[in-house]
């Protein structure tokens, strides 16, 4: 058997294409004398036939673009694709807004700043979709003076 042989059995027992496959120069006799695929595995653990490692897609590009991106570079309006509620659906949105409102709500319970009804009143509000935010929560709070004075 011919060398080019040998790299075909080769390729079969390494799982790929006999041009990945490189015989080691100086173990050409050895090679030549293997006639089966167990010689073939015991060239390969003696590293007289290796396999050439895949050429991979370098992610050094990828990885400044998106540390650049975590800065909040290169997201202006001429780089986007789709409406404000295609990157951020409107009920993530919402989510976002009413978990943290109800969370500030449930402090100010916690804290015995406000009374039960006061609590409920505002939630409901929050919940209708009253408050604009956390501050306008707090706005509210003050300017109908809703804190309980002790």
């Amino acid at each position: 058997m011919n060398l080019k042989t040998k790299k075909r059995i080769a390729a079969r027992v390494l799982k790929c294409s006999p041009n990945k496959v490189k015989l080691d120069s100086g173990s050409f006799e050895k090679i030549g004398d293997a006639i089966t695929r167990a010689d073939i595995k015991a060239l390969i653990s003696k590293s007289a036939i290796t396999k050439e490692q895949d050429a991979g897609v370098s992610r050094f590009r990828a990885k400044a673009r998106a540390a650049q991106k975590r800065k909040g570079r290169g997201k202006g309006p001429g780089s986007r694709k789709g409406r404000a509620t295609a990157r951020l659906p409107a009920k993530l949105a919402w989510m976002n807004k009413i978990r943290s409102q109800r969370e500030l709500l449930n402090n100010l319970r916690t804290a015995n700043k406000v009374s039960k009804e006061t609590f409920r009143d505002l939630y409901l509000k929050a919940k209708g979709g009253f408050f604009r935010s956390k501050r306008h929560i707090n706005l509210y709070i003050d300017e109908h003076e809703l804190i309980k004075k002790d």
